[in-house]
């Protein structure tokens, strides 16, 4: 449990360090602020030395040709250097020139305060030189030449203005300056990168700017490939478990699909999108309903790549064929321990099981709980016990061993009571919606909301199971009374914890979870239409249950992925301890060779 709370802690981290990436001004507010800096420093640069309109009016000129030379400059970076490149557009070359103006204006100040503009001017190019080389170095994946030339471009047309305004300078001192400071530059900064990357190298052995660089490309173009090959580097074999169960009459009418396999790590990554997937796959495979609730276990079974997620489809498609056997049920029994709540209702010789802590926080529940109500479901008997983590709360922080040992007692007291029914004839029926007006931004996945309705008896009750990662503290409560006003004896609500939801806006969580920003009364109407629909079509059925393993199966762990997570952390605190010293020193450098020359 401390694990997994501490890997929680981490990714938070790297999710904020990530989403700050994003936090860049418009294209229109960067070019309104570099024409302000350009103009600004062109003014200081004259007025501040001897002030008079004349000297005004060459500040302006000074300014203007050098917004209009940054210009020039970003957009050949951006269109035509690094045009393949899919993070610099011409909005964030831009802002990388903004970011370089500001520093470069400070070294102006400083040089018209101490009355040595030139020399400090120059210091100022090489600063601006060497925050290129680190920038672009650490982020763009093109080749190491383009990154010169798109380093070099901007401070050196920048610098063209400067010495036709600037009087009396000595012409052979400024061209040896420039030639020894991009040469300390580039060394320089080629120093400040590998130091950078021997953290990552010394902990996963792979270089920490050749992940930041992968993770970018996905935050930022949402592309997966480049971080997925890292990540199935650093992944492990393991077997894992998939439990089905199918609901058929004449043909197949519901399939409930419960991979030990966490939906994660982020957006597109892995198995983030593996719940809505299946589902597609497996509807078209049947030509049924079908849904992936959550199962018992954490970002430890995360899968690395999509290669892995075929795997598991291609095994579960496979095995989909087995008949169903099973012509009676119980109803759908709930019991409660105080702190948690469990579900079972059992069909013939299996049992299908959820767990809930609602409205207290239901976040990932570790194995060790479905290891349990296993062994309990054996002493009754029982064939299978498919066990689902409702994972419908979100609400601070429990205490984890008061939770697990109630989610044990709810688990113990709702099978004893359930297996003691007697079965019955069986009817279901089962619809499904994905809601347009609901996006990933809002915490709604691409498999919508699915309702599967069993009747046994004079009793009707409802599995609602909806893509997303969690719902808000008392939705679900909301909507079990809305199911009950409609005619449900007793509902469920789950939701399939899927990651596809995660990092893709700015907030403290990095998600929505449902109903954080989908209005409650919309998301009730969808669940009731869908409900109804259900009920509509119910039906005689028959059930079945099966488990498969899938052997070698890579999954990324959850050590790794939680030094993964570090890392970020690590590199940041490397950069931090390292930038200091290395200013100084190229700073040093660099001036003595002024004072030599």
């Amino acid at each position: 449990m401390t694990v997994e709370d501490s890997l929680s802690r981490s990714m938070d981290k790297a999710v904020k360090h990530y989403s700050s990436l994003f936090k860049l001004p418009s294209y229109r507010k960067i070019f309104l602020l570099l024409a302000f800096l350009c103009v600004g420093v062109g003014i200081v640069s004259t007025v501040a030395a001897l002030p008079s309109f004349e000297e005004l009016i060459n500040g302006l000129a000074l300014g203007f040709s050098l917004f209009l030379v940054n210009l020039i400059s970003d957009y050949v970076v951006s269109m035509l250097i690094l045009g393949r490149d899919p993070i610099y557009n011409l909005r964030r070359t831009s802002a990388l020139s903004l970011f370089c103006w500001i520093l470069w204006l400070l070294f102006i100040f400083v040089g018209v305060a101490i009355t040595m503009q030139v020399r400090v001017c120059l210091l100022g190019f090489s600063a601006v030189l060497i925050l290129r080389l680190v920038v672009f170095n650490s982020t763009s994946s093109s080749d190491s030449r383009r990154l010169l030339v798109a380093s070099l471009l901007q401070p050196l047309l920048c610098i063209i203005p400067f010495l036709v305004f600037w009087t009396g300078i000595n012409y052979f001192f400024t061209f040896l300056f420039l030639i020894f400071s991009i040469i300390v530059s580039i060394l320089s900064s080629a120093y400040f990168v590998s130091r950078l990357n021997r953290v990552g190298e010394q902990t996963i052995a792979i270089p920490s700017l050749s992940l930041f660089k992968a993770f970018l490309l996905n935050w930022i173009v949402d592309l997966n490939a480049p971080v997925e090959e890292l990540l199935e580097k650093l992944s492990e074999e393991q077997d894992v478990k998939v439990s089905m169960i199918k609901f058929a009459a004449s043909k197949p009418k519901a399939v409930v699909i419960v991979p030990s396999i966490h939906p994660g790590p982020f957006k597109n990554v892995g198995s983030s999108l593996l719940p809505s997937m299946l589902k597609t796959v497996m509807e078209k495979k049947l030509n049924c309903i079908a849904c992936v609730p959550h199962g018992l276990l954490g970002h430890e079974l995360d899968l690395p790549s999509q290669t892995q997620n075929q795997k598991i489809i291609k095994n579960v498609v496979e095995s989909s064929d087995f008949k169903v056997s099973e012509a009676e049920a119980t109803p759908l029994i709930k019991a409660s321990s105080g702190l948690a709540t469990a579900c079972c209702q059992v069909f013939g010789k299996f049992a299908f099981l959820s767990l809930t802590l609602s409205p207290r926080t239901t976040e990932d529940l570790p194995q060790e709980i479905g290891l349990f109500a296993n062994e309990e479901a054996e002493k009754y008997g029982l064939t299978h016990c498919i066990i689902v983590n409702a994972h419908n709360s979100i609400n601070g922080a429990i205490n984890r061993r008061e939770a697990l040992n109630a989610l044990k007692a709810a688990t113990v007291n709702c099978l004893e009571q359930t297996v003691s029914l007697g079965r019955l004839p069986f009817e279901v029926g089962a619809a499904s919606v994905k809601p347009k007006e609901f996006s990933l931004k809002d915490g709604m996945g691409p498999g919508g909301i699915t309702v599967i309705v069993t009747k046994v008896g004079e009793q009707k009750s409802a599995y609602v199971v909806i893509d997303g990662n969690n719902l808000v503290c008392g939705l679900r409560e909301k909507i079990l009374s809305v199911l009950q006003i409609i005619g449900l004896d007793e509902s469920e609500v789950f939701t399939t914890d899927t990651h596809s939801v995660n990092a893709i806006i700015l907030s403290e969580r990095g998600y929505h979870p449902i109903g954080e920003a989908i209005n409650h009364e919309k998301l009730t109407d969808y669940i009731k239409e869908t409900t109804l629909t259900a009920m509509s079509n119910l039906e005689p059925a028959k059930a079945a249950a099966c488990n498969i393993t899938i052997p070698n199966v890579k999954v990324i762990g959850e050590k790794k992925l939680e030094t993964l997570c570090l890392l970020v952390d690590r590199t940041l605190e490397k950069a931090k301890k390292t930038v200091v010293p290395f200013s100084v020193i190229t700073g040093l450098l660099l001036m003595l060779f002024s004072i030599i020359v």
